[in-house]
């Protein structure tokens, strides 16, 4: 089952997004993105600085992306194939438009990685199950505590 309304909301409040692919072999490769969107109900993830990503999905179009809200410390992540569209495809310019204004100019590329959902599953920190009484907004503050932005 797929939750489209989970991933547009995590696609939204991620900084990143975490492509996992797999060699031929089955060694596994796991890189952030900075320039994603869920657009049209596919994951469009911008290529780029990820060869090993690259060479792995032309091998093997199976794919997980995790999105993660860090300060919720709750996320989604999202088993698909994944296809890629190279700047030379005629659809490349109307599919990257989403991202292109994203980068204003300061991340180029040349591929996108496009993503079709096949199934999702929660992300959810262990402390959700710890702390079962403790409050979401409680949650939030100890992560910005952690990670120094109180």
């Amino acid at each position: 089952m797929v939750h489209i309304e989970k991933i547009e909301h995590f696609a939204r409040t991620s900084v990143l997004a975490w492509l996992a692919t797999s060699d031929i072999s089955g060694q596994a490769n796991v890189s952030p993105k900075e320039l994603f969107v869920y657009h049209s109900d596919r994951i469009i993830i911008a290529n780029v600085a990820s060869p090993q990503s690259l060479r792995n999905v032309k091998m093997n179009e199976k794919v997980c992306v995790s999105l993660l809200d860090i300060l919720e410390q709750k996320g989604i992540q999202i088993k698909g194939t994944c296809t890629i569209i190279s700047k030379d495809d005629p659809s490349f310019e109307t599919i990257a438009q989403p991202l292109t204004m994203m980068a204003q100019g300061k991340y180029p590329f040349n591929e996108l990685f496009v993503i079709t959902p096949t199934s999702t599953k929660d992300i959810i920190a262990p402390s959700y199950y710890l702390f079962p009484d403790e409050a979401v907004a409680d949650k939030i503050k100890a992560a910005k505590k952690s990670y120094g932005l109180d």
